[in-house]
């Protein structure tokens, strides 16, 4: 990796980026010979093939996975999210940070969550979220009820699913209904 002079930007030579140029305000990466589709494509997962290349992660399809795994990442995926949001408000103590992010970030919020949005998940969601709801957890809640937090387990399976599937447009699309949820 090099570093651009006077400008806080990477360009990775593994992905054979050629030139990062700074237009009204936004970064927008040039590939030679690229089209629009593929240079968003790129734009949109290039911390990830990188973050994968780099640690030589190769996984299966997501609709490989047990339920329980898919709730595993989507509950990290989440919470590095809600974390990211949070920080990025205002500066405080990280104690605060923690009780803001864990009223967000618990079973009975996502149970609220994933069931004001299941109408607006596509099908394929919809039966991941279902297979995630459904599947044998031998670990309990502490602070919430069986079924929220088998709604939750459902929830962090749809995330981990599209996150995996790196449609990372729709993640993010499902986590700001989610949040918006928390606002009404």
């Amino acid at each position: 990796m090099e570093e651009t002079a006077g400008r806080n930007c990477k360009i990775f030579e593994e992905s054979n980026i050629v030139d990062v140029n700074n237009t009204v305000g936004e970064n927008s990466i040039v590939r030679e010979n690229s089209s629009v589709e593929e240079m968003n494509a790129t734009e949109e997962n290039i911390i990830f093939t990188y973050f994968k290349e780099q640690l030589s992660i190769a996984h299966g399809a997501p609709e490989s996975y047990s339920p329980l795994a898919l709730a595993y990442i989507g509950d990290s995926i989440f919470d590095v999210i809600v974390r990211t949001i949070e920080v990025s408000k205002i500066n405080k103590q990280v104690n605060k940070y923690h009780k803001d992010v864990s009223k967000i970030v618990c079973a009975p919020a996502q149970a609220k969550m994933i069931l004001a949005i299941c109408d607006q998940l596509t099908d394929e969601e919809r039966a991941i979220y279902k297979r995630g709801r459904n599947a044998n957890s031998y670990t309990k809640a502490k602070n919430a009820s069986r079924t929220d937090y088998r709604n939750a387990t459902g929830f962090e399976a749809v995330l981990g699913y599209l996150y995996l599937k790196e449609d990372f447009e729709r993640l993010i699309d499902v986590v700001k209904m989610s949040l918006e949820v928390l606002k009404e």
